[in-house]
């Protein structure tokens, strides 16, 4: 047998095993990383694209704390602000508590919102994301949360990110958005500033091991 076709042969053997081994592997990947409007849900993390077109949500990293038909809501989680609890007008009987405020979208920016790891629901009107994460929204339940658990446990928010019926969806079907699956540690990573570029780093490697 001449030596090129062995080399050829070889060659497409070789190609074959590989293709077949990204099929096997791909349902994997995709559970970490997805750009699927099917596969939007509540507690999912949306990552901002590099060449991202919209300046709102430009090296944005979302928390989706709200996911139905009827739209979704979302809190930014690399967004730390230098202000203080006193300079929120809800907040200001929160005490000595220097908890840092996140800037969680551009919709109703004075209004505040906490996100709360709890292993128990925490009393008031704690909406439960998913896992241990609750949302609270009500300024008496974000209180009791502030007087009562630590920081470590507690994000607290100004403002959120809103979309009506089907616009996220849409805004995923233009590449608008990476999907990843709920991490628990993302939501109260110690360094946000950091967060966005460390996360889009993980969707350039997700997609070149599938060329």
């Amino acid at each position: 047998m001449p030596a090129g076709y062995r080399i050829r042969s070889m060659n497409l053997r070789v190609g074959a095993v590989a293709g077949l081994a990204a099929l096997l592997l791909a349902p994997f990947m995709c559970r970490a990383q997805s750009m699927s409007p099917a596969d939007l849900a509540q507690g999912k993390i949306l990552v901002a694209p590099r060449d991202s077109p919209d300046p709102h949500f430009a090296n944005s990293v979302i928390l989706l704390a709200r996911y139905s038909r009827t739209g979704a809501l979302g809190l930014m989680l690399q967004y730390k602000s230098d202000l203080s609890l006193k300079k929120v007008p809800s907040l200001k009987t929160a005490g000595k508590r220097t908890d840092p405020i996140f800037i969680g979208g551009p919709v109703e920016l004075p209004s505040a919102m906490m996100l709360q790891r709890s292993e128990t629901e925490p009393p008031g009107a704690a909406l439960l994301v998913t896992g241990n994460l609750y949302l609270l929204a009500a300024e008496p339940a974000i209180l009791a949360a502030l007087h009562d658990k630590p920081a470590s446990d507690l994000r607290v928010f100004i403002g959120y990110s809103g979309w009506g019926p089907g616009q996220l969806e849409r805004e995923v079907r233009r590449h608008g958005w990476h999907i990843f699956k709920y991490d628990e540690s993302l939501v109260f990573d110690p360094h946000p500033e950091t967060l966005w570029e460390r996360m889009v780093e993980k969707t350039g490697r997700s997609i070149a091991s599938f060329r």
